[in-house]
């Protein structure tokens, strides 16, 4: 069985980062929690910017993210007078083992004196974590998260079907993938439908979609839209969008859809492919992916794409041989080999799943190397829900 190097967690998941998550429960603390983040290496900062009530849908992302696998350790960073309170999240993170630690700046008296304690306690759990060494493991230990955007003609041609590739080896060797924006299934319903393990994955498949477009109606806003990339690009309808975009999952049985909600954040139960019930917009939608469990990202764009996230290394692959050159220092894989006859697709999806490999060993990706942490939660209105019969 192929096998790759990590790091161990309590809870026997294996990261293939060591990060140091600061959480600011509300962007009130954020500053301070970034700031903090920011005097030790190996640190990170994020938040959410949906004001400081206690959504459960926001909580179980912030928590989803602590307890992803590439990260080591957790400071929560809180004002102090909201209730989407850092007490909160230490209850759904301690299980796991992680260290965790929660301060607040007005009973510390202060950001001065909160980030001195802050850094204080960032810099023992780092001398602590620097005695991890990466470990051997299976590759079934490992979740893939796929994506894609800034689509043009070439993405469903060469890139997403390359990673399809990479996608399908990683679940024969019993790991585990995911994908989602299902804004950007529309029209694949039956597609994918006939690739479900049973008839409540293939209803659930049926449902998400159409809920969506359901979504999408009451805004005003048309099924069928699409980014000005996209079309710029020579994409003509969102259904050859759709078609296209499916294929980064390969052809395995769809085992089930993981739902993004108030009532919970699934993850992976078992090896295989899963859809993920997410906003059609990039970051949001590798953010909520991550909090359910992928170390590592496989991000596909034909018009060129600068993303990269907090604690997740992104490898970004273009089926477009012009936006590769164009954009070399943010694209890591050019699949437009494909199209230009030079390679075959299994040959470029096999650069991919090695390149995953190397990956998760510790091979920093381009996004990765260039520092960006791009992190955004999503969370849906209750009350549109509500008028649709959502919830």
């Amino acid at each position: 069985m192929t096998e790759f190097m990590g790091y161990e967690r309590p809870d026997g998941q294996v990261g293939i980062r060591n990060h140091l998550l600061v959480i600011a429960p509300i962007d009130c603390s954020y500053e301070p929690a970034k700031k903090i983040a920011e005097q030790v290496e190996g640190a990170v900062a994020v938040t959410q910017t949906y004001g400081c009530g206690n959504d459960s849908m926001l909580v179980h992302n912030l928590a989803g993210t602590a307890l992803n696998p590439n990260v080591a350790g957790v400071l929560i960073v809180g004002l102090g007078c909201e209730t989407l309170t850092g007490e909160i999240l230490m209850d759904l993170i301690e299980p796991s083992g992680k260290p965790v630690y929660n301060i607040t700046i007005q009973k510390e008296g202060g950001t001065l004196k909160t980030h001195e304690k802050g850094v204080r306690i960032l810099q023992k759990m780092k001398q602590e974590l620097a005695e991890l060494q990466r470990e051997t493991f299976p590759i079934n230990k490992l979740t893939l998260a796929v994506e894609c955007g800034g689509s043009d003609a070439t993405s469903g041609l060469a890139a997403n079907p390359a990673v399809g590739v990479a996608a399908d080896k990683l679940i024969e060797e019993g790991g585990s993938v995911m994908f989602g924006e299902t804004q950007e299934m529309s029209g694949t319903q039956q597609v994918l439908a006939r690739r479900a393990v049973n008839k409540e994955v293939s209803d659930a498949i049926y449902e998400i979609i159409e809920t969506q477009e359901a979504r999408l109606k009451a805004m005003g806003v048309d099924s069928r839209w699409m980014s000005k990339g996209n079309i710029d690009g020579g994409l003509t309808t969102i259904e050859e969008k759709s078609l296209g975009a499916v294929r980064k999952g390969g052809t395995k049985p769809i085992q089930g859809v993981l739902f993004n909600d108030w009532e919970r954040l699934d993850k992976p139960t078992k090896p295989g492919l899963y859809l993920m019930d997410g906003p059609g917009w990039d970051v949001p939608s590798v953010t909520h992916m991550v909090a359910a469990g992928a170390q590592i990202v496989c991000f596909t764009s034909g018009r060129g794409s600068t993303t990269g996230h907090a604690i997740a290394p992104v490898i970004k692959i273009t089926g477009n041989p012009e936006t590769y050159e164009m954009m070399m220092d943010n694209m890591d894989i050019n699949a437009g080999t494909i199209l230009d006859g030079s390679e075959s697709l299994n040959s470029v999806g096999q650069r991919i799943y090695d390149m995953i490999r190397r990956t998760a060993n510790g091979r920093q990706t381009k996004a990765e190397a260039l520092g960006y942490k791009d992190y955004i939660v999503f969370k849906r209105s209750r009350e549109a829900e509500h008028m649709l019969g959502h919830c």
